[in-house]
């Protein structure tokens, strides 16, 4: 990570600190010499020397942490699926992509017929393999702007419906002639036959959607906490594999 990058993310480790410590109680004064007061973000923290250890950080030759990478299985249709993303993931998502890496599963409780790998049902119908196929497309086909395009479907009333129009107003230079010619054709087939893979590996395996994982990793403790406020849980670990990161500074 360059340095800019790095001293970006650090930045919102400090933000995160500071979301999470407004419910606290306040810390005690700082009780650690001046040896140690970089050797960790909470220290750094406390001892209100922060931005002098995040200059200190700044210029010496080390990598931060890696972003804390969630991984989403869920269907298009799906309410649960629905208020998920537009609730916690795409607004955590908007805060903190400089620590956090989302991948989009559209694929959810749906079935495939093994024997040809092009035949699928879905939970709530055709409808929702229609749409999961479109904005598996639209992963494939649009890059950074996919998450943006798929929120906003996410967000509609009718979320198939909305697919074009937000198409054309998150990334205009994508004509809704190639998502459609991926949906009909061979490569959509192929999106969702990968995405019903990676749904199949799951272990544990999944049994609802939404299914969230973290570094690919599924506990209850973890969904308990991304259902209620995903922001505190990606801060939370991020700050965990960050504070190694600190022990490099003295």
């Amino acid at each position: 990570m360059k340095l800019p990058a790095l001293v970006a993310a650090l930045l919102v480790v400090l933000q995160c600190h500071v979301w999470s410590a407004a419910s606290s109680h306040p810390q005690p004064s700082c009780r650690y010499p001046p040896s140690q007061w970089c050797r960790s973000l909470e220290i750094a923290v406390e001892c209100k020397v922060q931005k002098q250890c995040m200059e200190l950080s700044a210029v010496r030759p080390k990598e931060a942490a890696p972003p804390v990478s969630v991984a989403l299985y869920y269907e298009c249709l799906c309410p649960g699926c629905r208020s998920f993303i537009t609730q916690q993931l795409f607004p955590t998502w908007s805060m903190l992509q400089d620590i956090m890496n989302v991948t989009l599963v559209p694929y959810g409780n749906a079935k495939e017929l093994v024997s040809d790998n092009t035949t699928f049902t879905c939970q709530h119908g055709e409808p929702e393999c229609h749409g999961n196929m479109i904005e598996a497309c639209i992963l494939h086909l649009c890059g950074p702007a996919a998450f943006h395009i798929i929120y906003c479907m996410e967000s509609a009333a009718d979320v198939l419906s909305a697919a074009q129009p937000c198409l054309q107003m998150h990334a205009p230079a994508i004509s809704w002639v190639s998502i459609d010619t991926c949906v009909k054709g061979d490569l959509g087939r192929r999106l969702m036959h990968a995405n019903a893979v990676m749904t199949r590996a799951l272990n544990p395996p999944h049994k609802h959607v939404p299914w969230v994982t973290f570094s690919g990793e599924f506990t209850e403790e973890y969904e308990d906490k991304a259902m209620s406020s995903l922001f505190h849980l990606v801060c939370q670990l991020y700050e965990v594999r960050n504070d190694a990161s600190f022990l490099l500074l003295m």
